[in-house]
């Protein structure tokens, strides 16, 4: 935890392989139902809010409070909502996404990836506070007619103050979907491919910009995606 600290005070991002992320992970809870929680991915619903009218996003989305004592609650269900200046795309306006089912608002897993990015989050915000939480679960597809577009807005801040993005599951996709992090002047600071299930990056948004390149199918006849989790901590 500390050595994630340091790394992301230092340079505003951090990669972090899959044997470090799942053991720093489990420090914090349980992952026993890691298998059924990246099933989930499998349930979620098109985007309808795409405005370049591209058909390859699935997600779904949930808020999250935490108090300054550390409490985790789930919030009401709520719109997604990023202004213009963060996201040229599909900002402006209030997104309303289906909510994270259930059983993945329960799971052990997300409660331990929240109570990790909790802890860390805080260490770097250097003072208690209460935070707004957001979380996405993405899939995009590709085909052989249709690149998929992680992050169709380009280069770009998500508004908040630290990230986490966690790969779920990368399949039958070509070597693609490249991780790439810029300093707010354009300079390139470095890039790496999420590739295994845990292999994370953690993000200072307030510092730096990150993209991913488009994903395209390895095997054509068959099904292509990728899968990750991301979430979002902004000072409430």
């Amino acid at each position: 935890m500390k050595r994630l600290q340091a790394l992301i005070a230092r340079d505003g991002h951090v990669f972090v392989p899959a044997q470090d992320m799942r053991a720093v992970l489990e420090r914090h809870g349980p992952l026993g139902d890691w298998a059924a929680f990246a099933a989930s991915w499998n349930d979620l619903h098109p985007d309808r809010y795409m405005a370049d009218n591209g058909r390859y996003r699935r997600r779904r989305h949930a808020v999250y409070t935490a108090t300054v004592a550390g409490d985790i609650t789930r919030a009401a269900h709520q719109p997604h909502y990023q202004s213009r200046e963060y996201n040229a795309l599909n900002g402006g306006i209030a997104r309303w996404f289906e909510p994270l089912a259930p059983a993945v608002s329960d799971s052990p897993t997300l409660h331990t990836i929240l109570h990790f990015c909790h802890r860390l989050f805080g260490r770097l915000a250097g003072a208690a506070c209460a935070w707004h939480i957001e979380i996405h679960q993405f899939r995009i597809e590709a085909t052989p007619g249709m690149q998929g577009l992680p992050t169709p807005e380009g280069m770009h801040r998500d508004g908040v103050d630290y990230v986490l993005v966690l790969m779920i599951c990368r399949h039958n996709l070509a070597p693609s979907g490249t991780t790439m992090i810029h300093a707010p002047d354009g300079r390139p600071l470095g890039s790496f491919t999420l590739t295994h299930p845990f292999d994370a990056t953690l993000i200072d948004d307030r510092r730096v910009l990150h993209g991913v390149t488009p994903v395209t199918p390895l095997d054509p006849a068959q099904p292509a995606y990728r899968d990750v989790l991301v979430v979002t901590f902004r000072r409430a």
